[in-house]
């Protein structure tokens, strides 16, 4: 039978990922006010230059795609973590919460992405764009060690899923350091390894 004081940890850990759920799903939400309604002047609205209109806003579509799958990727790895994590404290709820400002940061530099890839100044909106993920990278690894620490865990966590997760998340700081100085070379550089990265991210769940 359950103890109270399990109880009462357990209704800890599901405010924290109820919270948690609302903040990814509003970062979510807000990359597609990035998709703006192409502004054509009435005397030339004819079917083809919407279509052209249309086809020019491929900058906010690529943005949208890849920040819209890496925030996913990020909540089901966040889900997955937590669901090894039994009670809560002051110090994981700071830890989520860094992560969670850098989440909702997301949409800023997906925006400036989508204005500035087809210009001049592509390379920096990229480095921009890749160094943000840096910052996500870290605080989602200090999230990380805030929430496999023992007196947090539940009594059937997974020994070998814990070792994993850090494994693979001492990979993320440095390469998306390198998508961002890739960035300075060619911003499509930067945004391949930024998409086969969220595509990596994907493949390595496991709950």
């Amino acid at each position: 039978m359950q103890t109270q004081s399990d109880a009462q940890a357990e209704k800890e850990t599901g405010r924290l990922e109820a919270f948690s759920d609302g903040v990814f799903a509003i970062a979510i939400t807000l990359l597609v006010l990035e998709l703006k309604v192409p502004s054509i002047p009435p005397a030339g609205a004819t079917s083809a230059a919407l279509g052209e209109a249309l086809l020019g806003l491929w900058p906010s579509y690529f943005a949208l795609v890849t920040s819209f799958f890496t925030i996913l990727i990020m909540w089901m790895h966040h889900h997955a973590i937590l669901r090894n994590v039994h009670r809560t404290d002051s110090r994981l709820h700071f830890c989520n919460g860094c992560l969670l400002l850098l989440i909702t940061f997301v949409p800023y530099p997906t925006s400036v992405l989508a204005a500035y890839l087809h210009t001049p100044a592509a390379k920096m909106a990229a480095a921009f764009y890749a160094g943000t993920f840096v910052l996500v990278a870290m605080c989602f690894s200090l999230f990380i060690y805030g929430a496999f620490r023992p007196h947090l865990l539940s009594r059937n966590a997974s020994a070998r899923f814990i070792e994993t997760t850090h494994r693979n998340y001492r990979l993320g700081p440095p390469l998306y350091l390198l998508a961002m100085l890739a960035a300075f070379i060619d911003a499509r550089l930067c945004l391949g390894i930024c998409t086969a990265l969220w595509i990596y991210w994907a493949a390595v769940i496991r709950s």
